[in-house]
């Protein structure tokens, strides 16, 4: 039995530059982990079966879910023999923006390769997980980085300052397909440089006034909610505020946790699913 921690990841910037050949964005993008996990276990089994099981009753045990995928391709490519059983507990909300899929997807990558003694390298990981979605390279690291191409080339980055961040989600679903489809890229300055830069720095103040993603006025427009979220973020104390990703999650960042606990509260009033955590980075 071998277990993995697959931690949430928020955006603190989203470039998209252009529209590629591939039909995929080029962006620019740093992201951060926090601290709301999925945990996962892995056994091997007698078969050759990929089994997933999970208590949450929206998550697919199928070839839909990426851990599924990631197991599979982990099999093909070293040539595993024996199936395993993944659980998964899940504490990430599904289609929020916060990567819970691809974290999970991450955590197989690893859990497989510690599970059969495969000694592959990170980096290896990495670039096969891009196979399977842009957010997974990043996802294998964990941490903080700088994510380009389609989000697959990773350049790491030091942790950020010491921050509380109060997650909001409110009870919509979006499609990331949908909210690219209905994106202009290239119409705003780049951010992710001026983030980069007040990271290595670990400069707090710079932090904040870098917060940036192109997706939130195309999410915003389509989802009236998730902009009142915004606006109660900003009134109820936060001293920066984003939408995570394509959304709808959005995150309030404070400095002190006595200014955490009153965002939290305040935040609860106006949203059913609401978290109190730590950037980790």
């Amino acid at each position: 039995m071998h277990y993995e921690t697959a931690p949430a990841k928020i955006n603190l910037t989203l470039d998209t530059l252009y529209k590629r050949n591939d039909g995929y964005h080029e962006v620019s993008m740093v992201m951060t982990t926090v601290d709301l996990n999925d945990n996962l276990s892995f056994e091997k089994r007698t078969d050759k079966k990929i089994v997933i099981e999970s208590d949450h009753q929206f998550v697919p045990t199928d070839r839909r879910n990426l851990a599924y995928q990631a197991a599979q391709l982990m099999m093909r490519r070293y040539n595993i023999k024996s199936g395993v059983t993944i659980n998964i507990d899940k504490h990430i909300p599904i289609a929020a923006g916060l990567a819970g899929g691809s974290a999970d997807a991450a955590a197989t990558f690893r859990g497989m390769n510690a599970l059969y003694g495969l000694g592959v390298e990170l980096d290896e990981l990495a670039e096969l997980s891009a196979e399977l979605g842009s957010d997974i390279p990043f996802c294998v690291y964990g941490g903080t980085a700088l994510a380009t191409g389609r989000g697959e080339i990773i350049e790491r980055l030091p942790r950020p300052p010491h921050a509380w961040i109060v997650l909001a989600k409110p009870s919509l679903s979006v499609s990331t397909k949908t909210i690219y489809g209905a994106l202009k890229p290239g119409k705003n300055k780049p951010g992710s440089d001026a983030m980069k830069a007040a990271i290595i720095n670990n400069d707090y103040s710079e932090i904040l006034n870098a917060l940036k993603n192109d997706l939130e006025e195309v999410t915003v427009r389509k989802y009236p909610q998730v902009k009142k979220l915004l606006g109660n973020m900003k009134e109820s104390g936060a001293e920066g505020a984003l939408m995570s990703g394509s959304g709808p999650t959005v995150f309030g960042i404070v400095r002190k946790e006595r200014q955490s606990v009153h965002l939290y509260n305040a935040m609860k009033g106006c949203c059913a699913e609401v978290y109190r955590i730590r950037l980790l980075g």
